[in-house]
């Protein structure tokens, strides 16, 4: 797929993530020490040993009490009850104030990567699955980026994993089919409030590798002068069968409840490689594997299926490593990710493939190119101005 062949392509991205770090191995032995005092020994070393083999190393959270010892983290379990457990409207309260700053900051990133004015935006998609409020996200961005107030919105939110990708698919729709398009794409997920003061098994593999972070990108037509950008093909959305109980997330009175079957990355290995086939028609496999690590299990499973080399897999293990799952946002981390190695390398042109799953399970991918810079020519494009207003006539 080359320039001429895309009607759309990622011209920008751009990544944030808050302040406190969570180093994985004092996690681990603050929730253990939580756990142990609280009489749940056997749920202690399960803990344990979960959180050593999820391939997370540190993660970040808006929430700084996630950092304070165990006996004054109100998100840990506790010998002396839940008294002080954070109620599911105080996690939302922590949500609101914390989200909007850190998915602008996001989307000032991708805004300045693809050299796009602001008011040269035409559509802004929000998407987020752990937290909610009104006006929301996608009404919050507006003043905070200084986007037109005849921006198009539309709130993507409880897609899970997934969204991230859904929403990248989303925009290219859209600015294929609208003259001076650009869409904008904000993921934000806090998904470290939902942590759990239980010793139940689903609970603790949750608290294992979820971390917050905000994503953004640029979606617009590609031109001549674009470089160091992702030109997007073909896309493909299915869900996989009898997989309807294996992901669930629903709301509870402290916070949202998680459950992943461990059998996910095992319906992955059996359903998508198919699904691919499909997506490629023909086409041999690609160089590129942009995987959205939704844990160690599903990028073990995808690295063994494609015969994929550790090179690359790369990207998806750098984020999952250094900041977990942060659910919708982790695909534009790893296309971040991706694009920076590319760039150090000075690669030429290389066809790829992007992959994310969530509730469904739904399986999302989307054909990719890099499109490199020329060796001594700056990376990124013209700043791009507000298109006339007959465009939105």
């Amino acid at each position: 797929m080359n320039i001429e062949q895309s009607s759309a392509a990622i011209l920008g991205l751009g990544t944030a993530v808050p302040p406190y770090r969570m180093d994985q191995e004092n996690t681990s032995r603050r929730l253990t020490e939580a756990l142990a005092d609280a009489g749940h020994s056997n749920s202690s070393r399960w803990a344990k040993r979960i959180f050593r083999q999820c391939g997370v190393e540190s993660r970040y959270t808006c929430e700084p009490n996630l950092l304070e010892p165990a006996s004054s983290c109100r998100y840990f379990p506790s010998a002396n009850g839940q008294a002080e457990v954070p109620s599911t409207s105080g996690r939302m309260a922590v949500y609101k104030r914390a989200s909007v700053p850190l998915a602008a900051e996001a989307a000032v990133k991708a805004l300045a990567d693809s050299g796009t004015h602001p008011e040269a935006i035409t559509h802004l998609i929000t998407v987020s699955c752990t937290g909610q409020f009104l006006p929301g996200l996608d009404a919050a961005l507006m003043g905070e980026l200084g986007l037109r107030p005849t921006v198009a919105r539309v709130p993507l939110t409880f897609l899970g994993c997934a969204a991230g990708l859904k929403a990248v698919c989303l925009s290219k729709g859209l600015v294929a089919n609208q003259k001076d398009a650009r869409a904008l794409v904000v993921c934000v997920e806090l998904c470290t409030l939902h942590i759990q003061p239980s010793s139940d098994r689903e609970a603790l593999y949750g608290a294992s590798f979820f971390g917050d972070g905000a994503s953004a990108c640029v979606v617009g037509r590609p031109e001549e002068h674009h470089r160091d950008v992702f030109l997007l093909g073909d896309e493909r959305s299915v869900l996989l069968p009898g997989s309807a109980g294996e992901m669930i997330w629903e709301v509870g009175n402290h916070g949202f409840d998680l459950y992943l079957s461990p059998s996910i990355p095992r319906l992955i290995g059996e359903h998508v490689p198919a699904e691919v086939d499909h997506l490629l028609e023909g086409v041999p496999k690609p160089e590129l594997w942009a995987i959205h690590p939704g844990g160690r299990g599903i990028v073990d499973i995808m690295q063994e299926t494609f015969a994929l080399s550790d090179a690359q897999i790369s990207a998806s293990r750098t984020i999952l490593r250094n900041y977990g799952n942060m659910s919708s946002a982790t695909i534009l981390f790893v296309l971040s990710e991706m694009k920076r190695t590319l760039r150090e390398e000075e690669s030429g042109y290389k066809e790829g493939v992007a992959l994310a799953f969530g509730p469904g399970v739904t399986a999302e991918m989307i054909r990719i190119t890099y499109l490199p810079t020329p060796h001594g020519r700056k990376a990124g494009g013209s700043l791009q101005s507000a298109p006339e207003a007959d465009a939105y006539a």
